[in-house]
């Protein structure tokens, strides 16, 4: 199986202290808070905040900004775990299933994974008849794809991206 790409992997923990914790924190709740509402609530000035956030992004501690969308207000209705299984576990194998997913965008995200499978695929689509087409038109195309096991998520008891 295809280990992740250079880029996937982190070499090394950058240092955060705890005010980095508490700015991190502020913008995982709001990203688009600005430098003074962060400032004022972890009692820094502007200046040490704003240079923070800097160095937070440079080192890669922040990936990116993102708007969290409400799946049902854009018809996103079903959301299914996928567990795919290869055929072949070559480096190259991996790479071309890697590859075929990245290209598919009702894929949201895809792990690697131990066990009986190879891949955990978190899909979102409109519904059963949306899923259905992508799994007989996308993902079963996918070259060397042994086995898929599909489940339906009925609903969602926990959902955060808040790692601090």
């Amino acid at each position: 199986m295809a280990k992740a790409t250079k880029t996937e992997q982190t070499t090394t923990t950058a240092f955060v202290d705890e005010k980095d914790i508490a700015i991190l924190r502020m913008l995982q709740k709001n990203a688009k808070a600005t430098v003074q509402e962060i400032a004022a609530q972890v009692h820094l000035s502007t200046t040490p905040v704003h240079d923070r956030i800097k160095r937070m992004e440079q080192n890669g501690v922040i990936k990116q900004y993102v708007a969290l969308v409400d799946k049902s207000k854009i018809n996103k209705g079903l959301m299914v775990i996928c567990y795919v299984s290869l055929k072949e576990h070559s480096k190259m194998a991996g790479g071309k299933f890697i590859k075929n997913i990245m290209d598919m965008p009702e894929v949201l995200e895809c792990y690697s994974i131990s066990g009986e499978f190879d891949f955990m695929l978190k899909v979102l689509t409109e519904n059963m008849d949306t899923y259905y087409n992508f799994h007989v038109n996308k993902l079963s195309q996918a070259e060397n794809l042994g086995h898929v096991q599909s489940v339906f998520v009925m609903g969602v008891v926990k959902e955060t991206h808040v790692m601090v």
